[in-house]
């Protein structure tokens, strides 16, 4: 259990760095006017929300770690909006620096809830 439990943190950090550096990336596109959401933020979000509800998953199967369900809420409907921003904008030929900049922006808040939440 352990061993999957860190299999999917490391997946789960994967994704966090597929959407912050598709963001980061698209910075002067964004000042353009060009930005896009790249495969790499779709993908990377996907990544989080289902690596996220593995993880939660596999520490209350196993008994590895006391979850504290209003804080993994928290998270996952700020996950869902940067879901549901990638998937709704990823066709686009180019994509207003707001939906890029929340993208990003709920993405670090995402960090800061997991870090500094109890």
């Amino acid at each position: 259990m352990e061993f999957l439990r860190n299999l999917l943190l490391v997946l789960h950090f994967v994704g966090l760095a597929a959407i912050l550096g598709g963001v980061i990336a698209q910075i002067r596109s964004m000042r353009t006017g060009g930005a896009v959401v790249t495969p790499g933020i779709m993908h990377g979000s996907w990544l989080q929300l289902v690596t996220g509800l593995g993880l939660v998953g596999v520490l209350e199967a196993g008994d590895l770690a006391e979850v504290d369900n209003i804080k993994i809420g928290v998270k996952l409907l700020v996950m869902i909006a940067v879901v549901v921003l990638a998937f709704i904008n990823r066709k686009k030929d180019a994509v207003p620096s707001g939906i890029l900049g929340a993208i990003g922006g709920l993405t670090l808040l995402n960090i800061i809830v997991a870090v500094f939440w109890g």
